[in-house]
């Protein structure tokens, strides 16, 4: 299995939610970097598996994949057991064209802490420490001594004390959107399913699925990105994720993109390249074109064919040019007659 998330937790494979946050308050505070000035590049890495293991065993699909298929399952492109997302936003996408896949993005630890005290670096400035703290926090005193238990109950465990700060904002949550040549050619609308965690008005987490629709516009290209404002998952003290598609191209079999420019290579044999060839294709709108090309056709030639490429997308009634490259099969051999035919044909 790799890392074994329960071990580091120090938790059975049966522990509820309780149990989880139980043990992440006390590790997490045990081996806070700014706790462990000492041994800090350790601190850093415990602190960042506690983290870890906490944002994986707290999330219940995490923690399917996790317990089905190990830390290769969260790490790779494993089908996850069921429909359904969570993480700082939306874990899960579908989008019709295949099964849907897991993306797993190991939270920020510091951002973790924040959500159980308030503050990433609760014990920065005190004691001739280097740290600021957060939320006007520096030099901040707190009961039950510097790092004593009881600071729990100053970070929010019994309603809260303490000043928590101004919401953050999480993380956006991007995932790629693969249209084809076609769809960016005349535009496409797609629909775009999503789970996410909401609060209810009593407080209470709940999933939701919803339905986000995108108006790909002819002429975008690879990178593009169509931005959903916060809708990721909710959580207390945290402003939602943005949730982010970048277009991605699908491969074509005829065509591939260079900018506005559409670019075709055709193969042809020596004899259409030195007598003349016409070409003849279907567009992406599906228009047959036919353009006959009466000069010599050498291995460098190409054929321009004007505003027959992609739609510009700042003006979608201009287009980009058509051009057409030339793959030519020369002969392998030839026999001495056909030799002696083509020094008649083409002189000396």
């Amino acid at each position: 299995m790799g890392v074994d998330y329960y071990k580091i937790l120090q938790v059975d494979k049966t522990a509820k939610d309780d149990d989880l946050k139980k043990s992440y308050r006390k590790l997490a505070m045990k081996w806070h970097p700014d706790k462990n000035p000492n041994n800090k590049k350790e601190a850093e890495a415990k602190f960042k598996q506690i983290s870890e293991a906490y944002d994986v065993l707290s999330d219940p699909q995490k923690r399917a994949v996790y317990d089905q298929y190990g830390e290769e399952g969260l790490k790779g492109q494993v089908p996850p057991p069921g429909a359904g997302g969570a993480g700082p936003g939306a874990s899960f996408f579908s989008t019709g064209d295949g099964p849907t896949s897991f993306h797993f993005n190991p939270r920020n630890a510091d951002d973790i802490f924040a959500e159980f005290f308030g503050f990433s670096h609760p014990f920065g400035g005190m004691g001739g420490g280097s740290g600021g703290g957060v939320g006007g926090m520096r030099g901040a005193r707190f009961p039950g001594g510097m790092f004593g238990e009881d600071i729990f109950k100053s970070y929010g465990e019994g309603g809260g004390s303490m000043h928590q700060g101004a919401p953050r904002k999480a993380a956006p949550v991007e995932n790629k959107l693969r249209c084809s040549l076609e769809e960016l050619y005349k535009g496409a609308s797609k629909r775009m399913k999503i789970s996410r965690e909401i609060v209810d008005p009593s407080g209470k987490p709940e999933q939701v699925e919803e339905i986000l629709t995108i108006d790909i516009k002819p002429g975008w290209k690879k990178g593009t990105k169509i931005t959903f404002p916060e809708k990721g998952n909710e959580m207390p003290n945290v402003i939602p994720a943005d949730v982010v598609f970048i277009i991605d191209e699908k491969p074509h079999p005829i065509f591939s993109r260079d900018g506005n420019d559409l670019i075709l290579t055709q193969k042809i044999s020596l004899a259409e390249a030195l007598t003349g060839y016409t070409v003849n294709l279907t567009t992406l709108d599906g228009r047959n074109l036919t353009i006959p090309i009466n000069t010599v056709i050498h291995p460098n030639y190409e054929e321009v064919v004007p505003k027959e490429g992609m739609p510009i997308p700042k003006d979608p009634t201009k287009r980009g040019n058509l051009r057409i490259k030339f793959s030519v099969k020369f002969p392998t051999r030839l026999t001495a007659e056909q030799k002696a035919g083509i020094k008649t044909l083409m002189g000396p």
